[in-house]
């Protein structure tokens, strides 16, 4: 019988533990998409108490704590810190069998080696340990990604933003071996269907000095940004998709005609919003492949379901879903819209709803080549994915419909830094999903030939896949 969390959590076989213990615990990680804030980590933050750092922007927590009755001014409301924390350690153990139970255990343990089950009971010494250690040298912004060995962090960035803390973090020796990226989150730019689009435009034109009254200098203006954020390092884009859209490419006349009416608040019709977004991913495309960019695309999350509280606390709150809406033609005319004129950049492809992993699984392998080992990456479980069911199914899936060997790993998509002890279980199911198929005779019982795949799936992988020392080309014309 084990003991709770212990040692050999989710390791159910001897080839499990040692893949675990001697290849996969001690990789550093490479986190090349997450929500942290780079200014924190800029500032070298330090935190006050255990829930700046631990409740405070985490919507998973905030969602079960809703479900369990409490009033909002203790999840996003007025209370004290200490009033939010003890409500939340009073609830978790009402989470048995949910991934947070694990996770806050986790966070605890590698952040502040705290044991303790935690529960009304243990609060206080919990409290109180937790914020003498936040009180220490080691436990800053900076000094939590040390303590998690942390060697990349891809943060997420609007392409109106200045990066100037960015800029701070590269000129600081300080830093170490920790170095931070700059991702270009595209989802306003493309998104042209909603309400704030018009707004952003100008927002947009202002920042890159350009006027922007049709597709043609739209072009223009992203051509600078873009500039901008390779001049700032970036590695990579990201495009979150709610909706995923295509419609065969259309003339520049068309283009520049959607944009004209749209500008001036006129309605456009659906086939217009996806031929709009179809073009402007597919140039986008092309701009990242000549950049040496890897290409993200995060596929249906539902948004703001509850307009009660998203008018009363705004996005990102706590109450977004699974989208079901169907991906696969959308998706394969995407791809192959990007990859007809040789401009599909390296591209890793993450969906939020599950019954979808064999879908992206397959598209992938449409798309390989281009000597480029796993061009195509089907990404990790993400969002309401990243559990046991949710890993296990897409390592499996992967495995079965693609190739493990070439998977560029866990992302932690999260805005607090306790998060990283999320690759620990990411990690631990992975060495117990592949220690099974040595104990099952499935593959050679060879620790060394397994162990080493293990360990790049943990972080080398990755490294190879963004290539975080390489210089990147320069910009070419629109």
């Amino acid at each position: 019988m084990n003991s709770f969390m212990g040692d050999n959590f989710l390791l159910s076989s001897e080839f499990a533990c040692r893949l675990y213990h001697e290849y996969a615990k001690s990789e550093p990680i490479f986190d090349y998409h997450c929500h942290l804030s780079v200014k924190d980590i800029a500032d070298d933050r330090r935190f006050d108490n255990i829930t700046e750092i631990w409740l405070k922007g985490d919507h998973y927590k905030w969602r079960a704590m809703r479900a369990l009755g409490n009033d909002e001014r203790l999840i996003t409301g007025d209370a004290t810190d200490r009033e939010k924390f003890d409500a939340w350690a009073d609830d978790l153990s009402s989470c048995l069998g949910n991934p947070l139970y694990h996770w806050s255990h986790l966070e605890l343990r590698a952040a502040f080696g705290i044991d303790q089950v935690i529960g009304r009971q243990t609060a206080t010494s919990i409290w109180d340990e937790s914020c003498r250690q936040l009180r220490e040298p080691g436990m800053s912004a900076r000094g939590l990604l040390r303590k998690f060995n942390v060697r990349m962090v891809g943060s997420t960035d609007d392409p109106t933003d200045s990066l100037q803390f960015h800029a701070r973090i590269a000129a600081d020796s300080s830093m170490g071996d920790i170095t931070v990226r700059p991702s270009w989150r595209a989802d306003n730019i493309v998104k042209i269907e909603v309400d704030g689009f018009v707004a952003y435009i100008e927002k947009l034109a202002s920042v890159s000095e350009f006027v922007i009254d049709d597709f043609n200098s739209l072009q223009k203006a992203l051509l600078k940004r873009l500039d901008h954020f390779s001049a700032h390092r970036c590695l990579a884009a990201d495009h979150g998709i709610p909706v995923l859209r295509y419609a065969p490419l259309a003339p520049q006349g068309t283009l520049d005609q959607i944009m004209r009416r749209r500008l001036a608040g006129q309605q456009i019709s659906e086939e217009e919003v996806a031929q709009y977004a179809t073009a402007i991913q597919v140039w986008l495309a092309g701009q990242y492949a000549r950049r040496g960019w890897v290409m993200q695309l995060h596929i249906g999350a539902q948004l703001n379901n509850n307009t009660a509280m998203l008018k009363q606390l705004g996005p990102n709150t706590g109450f977004d879903a699974i989208r079901d809406r169907p991906i696969s033609e959308a998706l394969a005319g995407l791809l192959d819209a990007m990859n007809s004129n040789a401009e599909l950049p390296k591209t890793v492809v993450h969906t939020l709803n599950p019954s979808q992993n064999e879908v992206v699984a397959t598209l992938c392998a449409c798309f390989q080549g281009g000597n480029v080992r796993g061009k195509m990456q089907f990404g990790a479980a993400w969002w309401f994915n990243d559990q046991l069911d949710g890993m296990r199914r897409h390592l499996t899936q992967l495995s079965q419909l693609g190739l493990l060997s070439t998977f560029v790993g866990m992302i932690t998509d999260s805005r607090s830094l306790l998060s990283y002890s999320r690759h620990e279980y990411f990690r631990r199911l992975l060495c117990d999903m592949v220690g099974t198929w040595m104990a099952n005779g499935e593959v050679p019982q060879d620790i060394d030939l397994v162990g080493t795949m293990v360990r790049k799936i943990c972080y080398q992988n990755a490294v190879d896949f963004f290539r975080p020392d390489e210089s990147r080309p320069q910009a070419r014309a629109a």
